[in-house]
């Protein structure tokens, strides 16, 4: 539908939210905005009239009370029938057309050349006429065995990590991988975490709510401050020293080997996530922590969601031999939560070629990404924001030199449909740093989008 043709008084001592629900509900029953019809959806709205998501919803919320609108799950807002004739019955159903159904708009920009569906769609199609009698049963809780045989290929060959497709574990996340390792654990008398600060919150929300003790560990510009870490107590230490997230930090060898012994003298394990490794765009990537250990000290994490696409929710972790063995003792509790048939696919993907092709084929292109954001903020910024972190990864780090908070240059980033979180949300510590997520913006469009950007975040108003 055409955008609709509102002035909105900044000035009125009515709230924004309650003149834009004003003016949609007479819309509506004049009819001016037919039943059935869909609404925009809350980003659209906003980036429209230049509002807040929240103004947006809360319009939208008062007219779902009253019955002006409906929602539709995975689909959007319509416009309810309000007529006198209505009597109150309920909505017809309707038919479905893929083709024309009202999918929600993606919420954040995204960049299709970033990923090769149609060699994607040809082993799916392979794997569907060729070998249907695999989907007929359920999938191994540890993961498929083909899947994880190309997994232990891959992560010898590019990041040295030596293992079987036995020490192997596939699930639907790091996250629900975070849940079987609680268990083992357990098991082996381990029941407190040590985690970076910035971090990544799921997981350590997930430690804590299965009731470990926890300990937040500062970063520096070499990664985790191990001077701080727990002595004396057998704990685990979940860190990113390839690409520490967020900030970007990589763990110099000679700081590996100390973490490593770390481990040792503790009887503890260190819970490596190898976040974004492959995505290195200046110089060879430092091998990885599983690589240099001579014990069973290291539990590393792998995942494909940002180099295949983030639908594909498989990952992995690659447990020590003694680790494996007790996983082996308790996954028939487990079901396996990722797609038999997406396993399979990412197997003959990875078999044939094309998932190492992917890789280069991504780090061309998200290099090309981070030196047009670079080139972008130096011609429009002007010293204003200041980018961190420029080496690895699909996100950078921004300084911004403005009394505006965090919260409030995200919002403005969202409406121009750009991912842009701040850091405070990761630490308890105070900071006005944001992650801007750049990889999924279209090479063509980071000029102007940034430009856009920058100019929104020097307006007061």
């Amino acid at each position: 539908m055409k955008p609709f043709t509102i002035e909105l008084d900044n000035s009125s001592s009515r709230p924004l939210y309650v003149q834009l629900y004003d003016y949609l509900k007479r819309e509506i029953t004049k009819r001016n905005i037919a039943a059935g019809e869909k609404l925009p959806s809350l980003r659209r709205l906003a980036r429209e009239q230049g509002i807040s998501i929240t103004t947006a919803a809360g319009a939208y919320n008062q007219l779902l009370v009253e019955g002006y609108i409906i929602s539709r799950p995975q689909s959007g807002y319509y416009v309810a029938e309000v007529g006198s004739g209505s009597g109150g019955e309920g909505e017809s159903p309707e038919n479905f057309d893929f083709d024309t159904y009202p999918f929600e708009e993606p919420e954040y920009k995204y960049d299709l050349s970033s990923f090769d569906f149609v060699k994607w769609k040809k082993c799916m199609a392979k794997v569907l006429t060729e070998h249907p009698d695999l989907l007929l049963s359920e999938s191994d809780p540890q993961g498929e065995r083909v899947l994880r045989h190309e997994i232990s290929r891959y992560v010898y060959t590019s990041r040295g990590v030596r293992c079987t497709p036995e020490q192997i574990v596939i699930s639907a996340g790091t996250q629900q991988l975070t849940n079987h390792l609680a268990r083992i654990m357990r098991r082996m008398h381990i029941d407190h975490v040590a985690t970076e600060d910035p971090g990544y919150l799921p997981v350590q929300s997930i430690f804590r709510d299965l009731g470990f003790g926890m300990t937040k560990v500062p970063v520096k510009e070499d990664g985790i401050v191990i001077e701080k870490l727990p002595v004396n107590i057998p704990s685990a230490v979940y860190v990113s020293p390839s690409n520490q997230f967020p900030t970007g930090s990589v763990m110099p060898v000679g700081r590996r080997y100390r973490l490593l012994e770390w481990a040792r003298e503790n009887n503890s394990i260190i819970l490596e996530d190898d976040y974004d490794s492959e995505l290195r765009y200046f110089g060879k990537p430092v091998p990885s922590l599983q690589g240099l250990d001579s014990g069973d000290h290291v539990v590393y994490f792998g995942s494909f969601s940002s180099t295949l696409f983030p639908a594909i929710k498989i990952s992995y972790m690659i447990l020590p031999p003694g680790m494996a063995r007790i996983f082996g003792q308790i996954k028939k509790d487990y079901d396996q939560t990722c797609s038999k048939e997406e396993q399979l696919t990412l197997a003959m993907f990875m078999e044939k070629g094309y998932y190492y092709t992917n890789i280069r084929k991504l780090r061309n292109l998200y290099a090309q990404k981070l030196h047009a954001v670079l080139s972008a903020f130096e011609k429009y910024a002007d010293g204003f924001v200041r980018p961190l972190n420029t080496r690895s990864g699909i996100n950078i780090t921004l300084q911004v030199h403005t009394a505006l908070p965090p919260e409030e240059l995200s919002r403005r980033a969202a409406q121009l449909a750009i991912h842009v979180s701040p850091v405070a949300r990761l630490t308890h510590r105070e900071t006005a740093a944001l992650i801007f997520y750049y990889n999924q913006i279209p090479l063509e469009e980071i000029d102007s989008l940034i430009r856009e950007m920058v100019r929104s975040w020097r307006t007061d108003a």
